[in-house]
């Protein structure tokens, strides 16, 4: 039986904006206030999915969020009508309401952490949605993405859903942006391997000094323990507390591993030694033979892995095996990076060819190409069991390009966030897009 790695990318929410809000992220906060471009932004998100299905790859598609969430701001006490919840948050508690707008959940790699049936004890596909308690906005995501999650993947005979984990700093989880599945075949046995920051409960595991470490050890066991893997399938890894200190808040932005292989910063973590052995010894043991690419810091400064987004990639197996990665237009600006991609490509490896995408709308707010999507291993029958209408096809990529056209604005700044319009045609676009995927009723204004 086949099988294969299915991407679903978020789809960019029509209230798109720079606000600045996730500390730690580098790109994130020197971004801040400028003015956005919604339609542009999930426009190059669209083009990134049509480009990659063309490609022959299997493509799907991760709705947004409904924003402002007026529940959220509810819940902190403003009341009254929608619009004056909205009106009010604006002249009591900006902040708040520019958290309430944020289409964060565009980055889907922060929405769950997927185990394919191969490595689960009851032979199904398992996600966890993502707490992200870390920032506030986006801790208010994870009840509508397992809504959404549940409407993609509904058959319980292939899927299993967990809750978010509880919403403590203890149990930090920020789903698949630390996570990564080895395997020799996606239908096989894998290795799964989670990156933590911190752990909340051993004090022999150091932290960061500057930024918070977002993912905790023990969020990272108790997803793999509700996934049921083996001890034998799994290995954990810090990341080097140095490098979240310098913008690393995510594994995801200083390494990507896909296959066999795991394309890396020669500072990405701490004990490295200790666990390329780990996953050299535990790969072998399900056939398969693990193959790491270190990227040396006389080559790559850290810095310039943050700015240029290089490790937040897409690493794509091609038929012949080699791989392929899928890179945001700032890797081609930064001399260094883009003179280590050229000899990286030249010198035989298994990564043999780099594509380039612009993805400015999304890089400027802290996420590229691997931010925006989450990864799913299906065999043939699994995927045949997943909602077809978030599957991408020519006719869907046409619907979306079409409806993104009707319905987001060219331009947003914190003020415009302010207009209680803007929630009405959040309400409008959603709506007609949970038709166009087939999601039914999965947004609180739908249900309620």
């Amino acid at each position: 039986m086949k099988s294969y790695e299915v991407n679903f990318d978020g789809l960019v929410g029509p209230t798109h904006n720079y606000g600045g809000l996730s500390y730690g992220n580098v790109a994130s906060q020197s971004n801040s206030q400028q003015s956005s471009n919604p339609k542009e932004a999930a426009l190059q998100g669209l083009a990134k999915m049509k480009a990659l299905m063309d490609m022959g790859f299997q493509q799907g598609v991760l709705a947004p969020q409904e924003r402002p969430d007026v529940a959220a701001l509810r819940r902190l006490g403003f009341a009254g009508s929608d619009a004056q919840v909205i009106q009010r948050a604006a002249k009591e508690a900006m902040p708040l309401l520019v958290a309430s707008c944020s289409a964060s959940s565009m980055w889907v790699a922060n929405a769950a952490t997927v185990s394919p049936s191969a490595d689960t004890a009851d032979g199904r596909v398992h996600f966890t949605a993502a707490n992200l308690n870390c920032k506030y906005h986006r801790s208010i995501e994870h009840p509508t993405t397992s809504r959404v999650l549940g409407a993609m993947f509904a058959d319980q005979q292939h899927f299993a859903h967990h809750a978010a984990l509880p919403a403590v700093a203890q149990f930090g989880d920020e789903g698949a942006a630390n996570h990564t599945r080895f395997c020799r075949a996606y239908g096989e046995a894998g290795v799964e391997f989670f990156v933590f920051g911190r752990s909340a409960f051993d004090s022999r595991y150091p932290s960061p000094q500057k930024y918070p470490a977002r993912q905790t050890l023990e969020a990272s066991r108790a997803v793999a323990r509700l996934h049921g893997l083996s001890e034998e399938g799994v290995v954990y890894a810090q990341q080097n507390p140095a490098v979240i200190d310098q913008g690393v808040f995510h594994n995801d932005v200083i390494a990507v591993g896909n296959g066999e292989v795991l394309f890396y910063h020669e500072d990405a973590f701490l004990d490295t030694d200790r666990m390329l052995a780990e996953l050299g010894d535990k790969i072998a043991k399900v056939g398969g033979k693990f193959q790491p690419v270190c990227v040396p810091r006389s080559a790559v400064t850290v810095d310039d892995a943050v700015r240029s987004y290089l490790f937040n990639s897409q690493l794509l197996s091609r038929a012949d095996g080699s791989m392929l990665l899928i890179v945001p237009e700032e890797c081609r600006g930064n001399e260094r990076v883009w003179n280590y991609l050229q000899g990286l490509t030249g010198s035989g490896g298994v990564i043999r060819e780099v594509k380039v995408f612009d993805l400015k709308q999304s890089m400027q707010n802290g996420g590229g190409p691997a931010c925006l999507r989450l990864r799913v291993a299906l065999n043939e029958t699994e995927l045949a069991a997943v909602n077809p209408g978030v599957i991408m096809t020519a006719p869907l990529y046409e619907s979306l390009t079409q409806w993104v056209e009707r319905h987001y604005r060219d331009r947003m700044t914190e003020n415009d966030l302010a207009d209680p319009q803007l929630l009405l045609e959040c309400r409008s676009a959603l709506d007609e897009l949970t038709q166009i995927l087939k999601l039914g009723a999965v947004y609180p204004f739908q249900i309620n």
